[in-house]
């Protein structure tokens, strides 16, 4: 573990590093408050801080403050120890109202010192397995359990989150959704878990195909939402044909056996002034063109002006007509 050391007298601050050396800890040792306060930036900046009252530049408690005020912001707490020769218990108020976590009085004796940062170590651990933590959960709940790709929840916030950023930055955005065609068969025929096999496949046959800042996440059985930030039109058409030639290329591996499956796919682009839901329906609807003319092809659905809408199909087909 790395130690900050803020101490601005030559001779106290080689005893700190010397004990602290000597117990086993990474020493980053500072001679004022302005220095420490630029080594405590940073993800990977100690979490464990010793700090002298009096300083040059920005004192112990004034430091202490500054780093409370932008809790906020950091990645990590910093357990902070204030030393100083100021005893009188006004200054304990004092210090710990700055926001220090421990106090010790100069001269001290280098055993107290020690538990108390052994104290202070196993504090900084804990707040760590606690953000460890709660990390997880979140990843859990943006997390489809069986496939590892977004759930329904969190591709459609990252659909919102898409669309905020398109609409700030004045560049197109696209949204698609894929659906495996006839997936009950597979699961009648096969068994769920090979279904489950399947939908597992898709996902990281899905993934292989996207860019590394697409979005992609299952929001229903075997419904997937798919979206393209800075894409047009032409590209997003280009980019459903390619996951539907990746899913239906070749069979899938289940524990059953060899199983092969086709995807029909509706895209659409983001008209620049609608909200989530009309973006989905239109794609949704563009789906449902792909099923009724066969499946296993891709249809794109466009507003063309105020009240008309136009479809186009899978790219190597060219085709236009109107949609009523």
């Amino acid at each position: 573990m790395e130690i900050l050391v803020a101490e601005d007298d030559p001779t106290s601050r080689q005893i700190l590093i010397a004990l602290l050396s000597k117990w086993g800890y990474k020493v980053l040792a500072t001679c004022d408050g302005a220095q420490a306060w630029e080594a405590l930036q940073g993800a990977e900046a100690p979490r464990l801080a010793i700090l002298d009252w009096m300083m040059p530049e920005m004192d112990g408690p004034e430091l202490c403050r500054r780093l409370r005020q932008e809790r906020e912001g950091r990645s990590h707490y910093t357990y902070i120890l204030l030393l100083t020769a100021r005893g009188a218990k006004e200054d304990l108020v004092q210090g710990m109202e700055a926001g220090a976590d421990d106090y010790l009085v100069k001269p001290f004796d280098p055993q107290e010192l020690k538990v108390r940062i052994r104290a202070g170590q196993r504090i900084v651990e804990l707040e760590a397995q606690l953000q460890a933590a709660q990390e997880e959960l979140r990843r859990q709940s943006m997390t489809d359990p069986l496939t590892g790709s977004l759930n329904r929840r969190a591709v459609l916030e990252r659909l919102e989150a898409e669309i905020s950023r398109a609409g700030r930055e004045n560049t197109s955005l696209s949204s698609g959704i894929v659906d495996l065609d006839h997936f009950k068969q597979v699961n009648d025929t096969f068994g769920h878990l090979a279904g489950d096999d399947v939908l597992k496949e898709t996902v990281g046959r899905v993934r292989g195909s996207l860019r590394a800042y697409d979005v992609f996440g299952r929001v229903g059985g075997e419904e997937f939402l798919v979206v393209l930030p800075a894409t047009p039109l032409s590209g997003a058409k280009g980019v459903a044909e390619r996951l539907r030639k990746a899913i239906s290329q070749s069979p899938m591996s289940t524990h059953k056996g060899l199983v092969r499956v086709t995807a029909s796919l509706g895209v659409t682009v983001w008209t620049g002034r609608e909200g989530i839901d009309s973006l989905i329906e239109r794609a949704d609807r563009a789906l449902y063109m792909a099923k009724a003319k066969g499946r296993n092809r891709v249809e794109a659905l466009v507003v063309q002006e105020p009240g008309e809408e136009a479809v186009s199909a899978q790219p190597e087909l060219g085709q236009v007509a109107k949609w009523r």
